[in-house]
C-alpha cells in the first residue's frame, strides 16, 4: 500500500516535523498512525496514512456515521438528532453570511445529501460533489439528488458560486493547496466560503489526547488550530469574517472518546465531559471542540 509521506509542511514550507502523538484508527482498521507538528507553525498533520487512490477502505465500515444513515446505538441516535438542528443553523449562517435569501451554492463533501437538500428546499441552486458511491446513492432515492463525483470538481467555470461549504471534508483532503485554489477560482468575486473543521486545541482534545475521537486517523489527514486556519485563508487570498464554535461536537466526540478508552458509563462520563468543554466556550469560543470559518473570497 502506497502511504502518504509528508516532509514537507503545506501551511509555511518547513522540513522539520516532530513526533507529537500516536493515534489509534478505531473505527476500521486498529492501526496505529503518527500525529506529527510542523517546528515552525505548529501545523498538525497525520504521517503515513494510505494514499487518496488507496484510502477508501478506511472508510467502509457501517460505523462510520457521515457516510451512513444508521440510527443504531445511542451515540448515533443523539448524533442524528443534532444534525437535525444543525441542518437549520447552518441554514441560517449561510444566509446571513451571504447576505443573500437564495443565491447559488457548492456543498463538498456533501455525504448523504441533508445538508443540501436543506438548501434546496430554500430554493438556493445547489451543486454537490460526494466521493462515496453509496452515499451519492443514498442522497439519490432519499432526496432525489443528483451528487458529482469529485472529479467533477475541475469541470466547474471561474466565478460560479456565490457560496462553497465544506462541513468536516477539508481534514479529508489530500491535496490540500490545490483546492483552496480551485475553491477561490470557483467562487464569485467576494463570494463565501464556509468550511468546519475539528479543533485539536479544543477542551476535549486537550483532555483526551491521543483517544480524541477526531484525530480520526487516518481518515483525518489535517488538524487545524483557529490559528492554522486563517494562515491558510490569508495564504489563499481569503479573508477571515467570522469564527463561530460548535459546541454540540464536543459531546459526541467525548463520547466516542470514552467507548474508546473502553470506560465505563461511557455516555455519561461523554456527556459529563461535554458539558465542561461547552462552559469552557463560554470564556473562549476558541476551545470548541470544532469549529465553523467563514471566509470572503479577496
Amino acid at each position: 500500500m502506497d502511504r502518504l509521506k509528508i516532509d514537507t509542511c503545506p501551511l509555511c514550507g518547513g522540513q522539520q516535523l516532530e513526533h507529537t502523538l500516536t493515534c489509534t484508527d478505531h473505527y476500521a482498521s486498529g492501526e496505529k498512525f503518527e500525529v506529527v507538528r510542523c517546528v515552525h507553525c505548529s501545523f498538525l498533520m497525520t504521517q503515513n496514512a494510505p494514499v487518496e487512490s488507496e484510502i477508501g477502505k478506511y472508510y467502509e465500515t457501517p460505523e462510520y456515521i457521515s457516510h451512513t444513515d444508521t440510527q443504531k446505538g445511542l451515540m448515533n441516535r443523539v448524533y442524528h438528532w443534532v444534525r437535525k438542528f444543525m441542518l437549520s443553523q447552518k441554514v441560517a449562517l449561510v444566509k446571513r453570511a451571504s447576505k443573500r435569501s437564495k443565491g447559488t451554492l457548492l456543498d463538498y463533501g456533501a455525504g448523504t445529501g441533508y445538508f443540501a437538500n436543506a438548501m434546496t428546499q430554500k430554493k438556493w441552486t445547489v451543486k454537490a460533489i460526494e466521493k462515496s458511491p453509496q452515499a451519492r446513492a443514498f442522497a439519490k432515492e432519499r432526496f432525489g439528488l443528483c451528487v458529482d463525483d469529485e472529479t467533477q470538481l475541475s469541470n466547474y467555470q471561474p466565478n460560479t458560486f456565490d457560496v462553497v461549504t465544506l462541513w468536516h471534508v477539508m481534514e479529508h483532503l489530500e491535496h490540500l493547496n490545490e483546492m483552496w485554489e480551485t475553491l477561490h477560482r470557483i467562487l464569485k468575486d467576494k463570494g463565501i466560503l464556509i468550511v468546519a473543521v475539528p479543533n485539536p486545541e479544543s477542551y476535549d482534545a486537550k483532555k483526551y489526547k491521543e483517544w480524541w475521537a477526531a484525530y480520526d486517523v487516518p481518515r483525518h489527514l489535517w488538524h487545524f488550530s483557529p490559528s492554522i486556519m486563517q494562515q491558510f485563508g490569508a495564504k489563499h487570498n481569503f479573508a477571515l469574517e467570522e469564527r463561530y464554535p460548535m459546541p454540540f461536537d464536543a459531546f459526541y466526540v467525548s463520547m466516542l472518546s470514552e467507548k474508546y478508552k473502553k470506560n465505563n458509563l461511557s455516555f455519561v462520563k461523554g456527556l459529563w465531559t461535554g458539558i465542561w468543554a461547552w462552559l469552557s466556550t463560554l470564556e473562549k469560543k476558541e476551545r470548541s471542540s470544532s469549529m465553523i470559518y467563514v471566509f470572503r473570497k479577496k
